[in-house]
């Protein structure tokens, strides 16, 4: 249920004011900025909704920067995200994961400037068969000190100022946090708007499900394995296998009934294939504010990764905190386990 504050509900555009109210300083321009992420979500969730009855299912027919397919719908997400922000005077760069290299919008006050970092349609090989996909973002300030684009966005995920996701799913929901807790609006097609319907999440410190890829068990390392290994045995955790292979999808089951999600390196990515600025850095930006953890390579705390480029890839140990203390036990000092 939608929540209301004196008989009213609560739009997204409200909430953005009431939070602005705790920080004396704030000028108003963020929530500026903000309106233009969800209006490229909105304009998003209608393609989705559409993808069987316009053309927008199947390969463009390129590769990304990634080495990945092209789908329409990413052209598509990626274009209205571009769109729309170009209109916010206060955004100086974008950096999209479907990009070559970060992009000047325009030259904006050094006071009062932002970059926002996008995946503009996670999980996209999945929406010809109708599972739930989704767009992840992330904001940081402009730093004044530092000339040019593609250093200004190599920012540790600790200097993010808001980040968030929508999952177009049984219903279009949008998460976000600005450091302030984590809240959930639905998106109301009947009038086009957010409303809050949860506030404050808060993920539960432990739970009996893991997410994670075992079609790709036998080329991780060996420490993950056994913790699999474990985590499934009835002796060990005895825990049940929840996977949907879209990554916005799988951390927002996990983020509202706890859990762990993983993502190891493999023998053919040993570096990890979760994108640390477009994915890991917002998603460990909300399982905190949460409660959560989320931990790269050898237990280091994904938000503490300085990054050397804006495609760098790590992997991903994120979800409930007592869960990936367990996963970090065998990760970390597996001879110990």
């Amino acid at each position: 249920m939608a929540i209301k504050r004196d008989g009213q509900y609560v739009t997204f555009g409200q909430h953005i004011q009431e939070q602005q109210q705790h920080f004396p300083s704030a000028s108003g321009q963020f929530s500026w900025l903000m309106s233009g992420i969800t209006l490229a979500t909105k304009m998003i969730a209608s393609y989705v909704r559409r993808a069987g009855l316009i053309d927008v299912w199947g390969e463009e027919g390129s590769t990304n920067v990634q080495g990945e397919e092209v789908k329409k719908l990413d052209i598509i997400a990626n274009d209205a995200l571009k769109k729309t922000l170009g209109y916010r005077g206060n955004v100086g760069i974008i950096a999209s994961e479907e990009d070559d290299e970060p992009r000047v919008l325009q030259e904006v006050d050094d006071d009062d400037s932002y970059i926002v970092m996008f995946d503009p349609l996670d999980g996209s090989s999945n929406i010809d068969v109708n599972v739930s996909v989704g767009t992840i973002f992330t904001i940081f300030r402009n730093p004044k000190d530092v000339e040019g684009a593609e250093k200004s966005v190599l920012q540790p995920g600790s200097k993010q100022v808001a980040a968030g996701y929508v999952l177009y799913g049984s219903s279009t929901v949008l998460v976000y946090t600005a450091g302030n807790g984590v809240h959930q609006f639905t998106l109301d097609p009947q009038f086009g708007a957010y409303l809050l319907t949860r506030e404050n999440i808060k993920m539960p410190a432990h739970a009996g499900t893991y997410s994670v890829n075992e079609a790709y068990l036998h080329r991780f390392p060996e420490p993950y394995q056994r913790y699999l290994g474990w985590a499934k045995h009835e002796e060990g955790g005895g825990y049940k296998s929840r996977y949907v292979g879209s990554l916005v999808a799988d951390f927002h089951r996990i983020l509202i009934t706890g859990g762990i999600f993983m993502y190891p390196p493999t023998t053919e990515q040993p570096a990890g294939k979760l994108r640390l600025m477009y994915e890991c850095n917002p998603l460990a930006f909300i399982a905190e504010q949460a409660g959560g953890l989320a931990a790269g390579e050898g237990g280091q705390p994904i938000m503490e990764i300085e990054p050397a480029d804006v495609h760098d890839r790590t992997p991903l140990v994120i979800g409930s905190k007592d869960n990936v203390k367990e996963a970090l036990r065998f990760i970390m000092d597996p001879v110990k386990v």
